[in-house]
């Protein structure tokens, strides 16, 4: 029976301990005001330390935190965004398209005559006979001169193609031009077309 009372005086001065700091914490935030409004409700409201002192020291600071976060919650803040409810195709506002008035004179549709396309540019190249053993064969090599496009330095190259030659008309030596045809065989995609200097 005596370690009770014991027990219970601590309990009461606990609580009286704690209530007075926490107090005073919002009594220096608030303004002027808001004191003198305090200091007048303390006589209404003197039975509440009494019921404070009943209720355990855990209770009575979660019930003055929970005003504090109130507070908190009247300070706009960035809200973060909601995510908006997906509604059924079939439920949604429906944005009728407007209509557009119909032309009172259409123009006729008035189709051009489709060229007729011609025969593409067929390339010619000019070189020097080479060969003239096979028969109706000729071989010409096609030299080419032109400048690196970088270093700008005159690069020469040649190439051999082998043209058809009807009549062997030309012979090892000769300036002669040819011209782009058909696949005559597996090598031969030129012809002779004229030749322009004969060998001395």
């Amino acid at each position: 029976m005596e370690p009770e009372p014991a027990a219970e005086e601590p309990v009461v001065e606990e609580p009286v301990a704690e209530a007075e700091p926490v107090s005073e914490e919002p009594v220096a935030a608030e303004e002027p005001a808001a004191e003198a409004e305090a200091v007048a409700e303390e006589p209404e409201t003197a039975e509440e330390p009494a019921a404070e002192a009943d209720e355990p020291a855990e209770a009575v600071a979660a019930a003055e935190t929970g005003a504090e976060p109130a507070a908190e919650a009247a300070v706009p803040g960035p809200e973060p965004k909601k995510k908006r409810k997906r509604v059924p195709r079939t439920e949604r506002r429906q944005r009728p398209r407007p209509t557009r008035e119909a032309g009172k004179t259409r123009k006729p549709l008035v189709r051009q005559p489709k060229p007729e396309p011609e025969r593409g540019r067929r390339q010619e190249r000019r070189g020097v006979v080479v060969s003239s053993a096979m028969d109706k064969t000729i071989v010409v090599r096609v030299d080419t001169v032109k400048s690196h496009r970088r270093y700008k330095k005159i690069v020469r190259r040649s190439a051999k193609f082998h043209a058809h030659d009807e009549q062997n008309q030309a012979n090892v030596g000769d300036t002669v031009r040819i011209v782009e045809t058909r696949p005559l065989s597996k090598t031969k995609h030129w012809r002779l077309a004229e030749v322009l200097e004969v060998a001395k």
